[in-house]
């Protein structure tokens, strides 16, 4: 069965936005080391699955990179596009990216069907609401939590839905030199 990772962005106090969606806190000027490890995570991925909201700055921001052999970001923006690409949402009838399709279940069905596929492992990225909702129903396998070396004191969680405790094991934590710290938790489905 495949595994489906999240690969987010957190202050040191558990945000990934401002209470406005500000994202001002986050280190860009990420090390090799940390690049490095983006690419073995998603290396293994053949699918991302993707909130409406995220998914429309995402797409056609790594679209137009891949466009641009002389970016640096060049292949990761090949590997983003390329990738088949499931959008959730409620408001899009159809599907205005290449590579992309609008789920066609609702959320846990979905993601458990393409992990039923065969193929490798997916990826998800999203706003805090996307994120809770998969968080909440316990269908991430992995947790990559690219903890930035900010505390911002409110804003928005992804995991403020859970109804009950979730217990996670920690498989590796790795610090860059950059500042940031990631931890990579998988769910204990051992209750």
């Amino acid at each position: 069965m495949r595994k489906l990772k999240l690969q987010v962005q957190m202050t040191v106090d558990g945000y990934i936005a401002g209470p406005n969606g500000e994202m001002d806190w986050l280190v860009m000027d990420w090390d090799e080391e940390l690049k490095n490890y983006v690419q073995e995570i998603t290396d293994p991925v053949d699918c991302i699955v993707l909130g409406r909201k995220l998914a429309e700055g995402f797409i056609p921001y790594w679209g137009s990179v891949a466009e641009n052999p002389e970016d640096p970001q060049f292949e990761a923006g090949q590997k983003f596009t390329d990738t088949h690409k499931v959008v959730f949402t409620r408001t899009l009838e159809k599907s205005e990216w290449n590579n992309t399709v609008l789920a066609e279940n609702e959320l846990s069905e979905e993601i458990n069907r393409l992990k039923s596929q065969d193929g490798n492992d997916i990826i998800a990225y999203g706003g805090a609401a996307f994120v809770s909702s998969l968080i909440k129903q316990e269908l991430i396998d992995e947790f990559h939590l690219f903890i930035n070396p900010a505390a911002i004191g409110k804003g928005m969680s992804i995991f403020n839905e859970l109804d009950s405790r979730q217990k996670l094991n920690l498989i590796k934590s790795t610090s860059f030199d950059c500042g940031i710290v990631v931890l990579y938790y998988e769910l204990n489905r051992d209750k």
